[in-house]
């Protein structure tokens, strides 16, 4: 993440984050944050690590706009969710 963050173009105004089911977690969504990003879309396949994960982005000072859930693996309990992060100043 670093590496990635290190040779965007200052000034970016949107990254995607599309992170395993285990999520981004701390270090990652604490990156983001640090990069100044001040809108995000952030995909995830499980509930718990996407809501631990959107947590962390409320701690940095973003807001949730929207959220959208879809059943892309049926008959499990997985659902993809998708939210659009504003970050507040």
């Amino acid at each position: 993440m670093r590496r990635v963050l290190a040779v965007q173009p200052a000034g970016a105004d949107l990254a995607v984050l599309d992170p395993p089911r285990s999520g981004a977690g701390r270090e990652v969504v604490d990156l983001l944050a640090g990069a100044g990003v001040p809108r995000l879309i952030h995909i995830g396949c499980e509930a718990a690590s996407f809501a631990r994960d959107i947590g962390l982005y409320r701690g940095h000072g973003y807001a949730v706009e929207k959220i959208k859930v879809f059943d892309a693996f049926p008959l499990t309990h997985y659902v993809e969710c998708v939210a659009l992060l504003t970050r507040k100043v």
